[in-house]
């Protein structure tokens, strides 16, 4: 295991990508760095920039004007990248499924490593997924 895989056992952080969410997925992901669920005690925390994450967290449906953007952002992360599709709009495109200017799906756009279904997820959905994401990259890169 190299070094870099190392601190993503330890430490991951996270780039939330918005492509066109009613933005209730938003406010679920601050509550979840509020005192009571605090993710930053797993070493999760939220960057600024692509370019220093090791996850992007999109949430919404990708519309026509994102999916460009996100293949962009997505191939400026640094490798080994990971991304989790947010909520029913990241999952499946919710709501605005049939909408003219949704696009396809996020997993046919970038490859996605896990989902967090609801509308919005519940807080504790996230902080699951993102421990079964630390065992999945741990599993990947052989502990």
């Amino acid at each position: 295991m190299g070094f870099k895989e190392k601190i993503l056992t330890k430490s991951i952080y996270v780039f939330h990508l918005s492509s066109g969410s009613c933005n209730n997925c938003d406010i679920e992901i601050l509550d979840c760095l509020t005192p009571r669920f605090d993710l930053e005690r797993f070493g999760i925390v939220l960057v600024g920039s692509i370019k220093h994450a090791d996850v992007l967290l999109c949430t919404g449906s990708a519309n026509r004007l994102t999916i460009p953007r996100i293949k962009k952002l997505y191939e400026q992360m640094p490798k080994p990248a990971f991304v989790i599709a947010y909520g029913a709009c990241g999952s499946s495109r919710g709501l605005f499924k049939d909408s003219y200017n949704t696009g396809e799906p996020l997993d046919e756009i970038i490859p996605v490593d896990a989902y967090i279904p609801g509308c919005p997820p519940k807080p504790e959905a996230t902080i699951g997924a993102l421990v079964k994401l630390i065992g999945k990259i741990r599993a990947k890169k052989g502990k």
